[in-house]
């Protein structure tokens, strides 16, 4: 298949790099908003390459993956459905809650596949996580935390129209706890601090942040998120039942050291990022789009999902500004 990429910066690179390995894609089209940028990732790849993004649609491509900025995903994913081609996209769907309906309303019906990019889904150790409590072996759940704290912040300038901590970072964390445990948010109480530099504060943000979600059938899940952990990337998730407990991301590479004499655990060098960790997992989740693209599968986690996690990030964001606890019904339009 031939396939369409927009957008060649970090994430959009990393995708363009697995997707060119790829059996399955026997060519492969890049544009970006800066045409250099685009230029000089398909002649390191080898692959094609075009100066504006609008002339993927008139390329021959069988689907396209969109992982341009935020503010360009609305118009690229309706475009794309509007042309029957399948589309993956990164993480969020549109900048806000009512940008993301309107662009689930336009897609909704179409028939068009759409898959959203949360590639914790596709992680093996989260995958037997959701099989240890979907088989009840773990019995009733009563506590989840997850986990999610960078090395270091991105830029200032990244901060700025990232969409806050709670957006753009701990999401990943909401979707996955809905995805292992099968249940829905029903209310949170969120609160955050910020210690690191000025830029979070000008910004509006918060470098750490913590929440208590809980869940419909009253499990408790404890997120926490933080932009500075310099032991390493520090991704993980507990999950606490009746009869048995699990966790993802306790390994030889956890950025954690113990402080009990004698103990050597963990043993390996920390994951120096997300892309380093998860890049297994990025993989599966393209292999899934192609299947997708060739009409041999379904979507394995479509629009709905980027906006069940939306709202709770919404949520978390409203609850952090007003000190108080937010029941997801305030924030669901």
């Amino acid at each position: 298949m031939r396939l369409g990429l927009a957008g060649t910066g970090r994430i959009g690179t990393t995708h363009a790099e697995i997707l060119s390995k790829l059996d399955s894609v026997s060519s492969l089209v890049l544009a970006d908003a800066e045409p250099g940028r685009a230029r000089d990732v398909a002649a390191r790849l080898h692959v094609e390459h075009v100066d504006d993004i609008d002339a993927l649609f008139s390329s021959g491509i069988d689907g396209l993956v969109v992982a341009a900025a935020t503010d360009a995903h609305p118009e690229l994913i309706i475009k794309a459905v509007d042309t029957g081609l399948p589309v993956f996209y990164e993480k969020p769907v549109a900048a806000d809650i009512p940008g993301t309906l309107a662009v689930l309303d336009r897609i909704d019906g179409s028939g068009v596949p759409v898959q959203i990019g949360f590639q914790r889904r596709f992680d093996p150790g989260y995958a037997s996580a959701r099989k240890s409590v979907q088989s009840g072996e773990l019995g009733w759940l009563h506590t989840l935390r997850a986990t999610t704290l960078d090395p270091a912040p991105p830029p200032a300038e990244y901060i700025g129209r990232s969409g806050g901590l709670f957006r753009d970072c701990s999401v990943h964390d909401f979707d996955i706890i809905r995805w292992v445990t099968g249940r829905e948010v029903r209310e949170v109480y969120a609160r955050g601090t910020n210690r690191g530099a000025g830029f979070f504060a000008e910004a509006g943000d918060v470098s750490t942040a913590a929440a208590m979600l809980m869940l419909d059938d009253d499990t408790i899940a404890l997120v926490s998120a933080a932009r500075y952990n310099a032991a390493g990337y520090d991704v993980r998730l507990e999950v606490h039942g009746s009869a048995g407990s699990v966790s993802v991301g306790l390994d030889e590479r956890l950025p954690l050291t113990s402080a009990e004499p004698g103990v050597r655990m963990p043993s390996g060098s920390a994951y120096p990022g997300f892309m380093e960790r998860f890049r297994p997992a990025y993989v599966r989740e393209l292999e899934a789009f192609t299947r997708l693209v060739a009409g041999e599968a379904g979507s394995p986690c479509g629009a709905v999902d980027a906006l069940e996690a939306f709202y709770i990030a919404e949520a978390c964001q409203l609850s952090l500004r007003e000190h108080r606890p937010v029941e997801l019904a305030e924030v669901r339009r």
